[in-house]
């Protein structure tokens, strides 16, 4: 296991999790090295969340990626959705899962909230003629 995997499950089993209070299941990361398969599971119940090293056979939804490509997701470099639709990782199980994991990976660099960009342009606009 790398040290930035590790750092990354520690951190949601901190709370890193964004907007998960209404998710409530489990999803089973195997993430594939040259030598080995390392298996991440993440437990959430309504927006709790737990990891466990190891595999679980019951989990709702299996992440099959390896060890780069999962980094470059963590770090919001490359969004879940679109790196599954070009297959870039494949997924079993409930598809709801797949689409939670925009929430459950930082977002992408840069990356602002969309009130935020509105109250800023409503601010600059505010003292401008109209």
């Amino acid at each position: 296991m790398s040290a930035a995997v590790g750092d990354f499950f520690d951190g949601l089993a901190r709370g890193g999790g964004r907007m998960l209070r209404q998710v409530s299941g489990s999803v089973r990361f195997d993430l594939h090295y040259p030598d080995r398969v390392d298996h991440w599971l993440v437990t959430i119940d309504r927006g709790l969340i737990e990891v466990s090293r190891g595999g679980a056979d019951d989990a709702d939804t299996v992440i099959y990626t390896d060890e780069a490509l999962f980094l470059r997701m963590a770090h919001g470099d490359v969004k879940p959705l679109p790196a599954w639709l070009r297959n870039d990782f494949t997924a079993d199980g409930e598809f709801r899962f797949v689409i939670m994991l925009e929430r459950l990976f930082a977002p992408p660099p840069g990356a602002r909230h969309p009130r935020t960009v509105a109250s800023n342009r409503r601010s600059a606009t505010d003292g401008e003629p109209r």
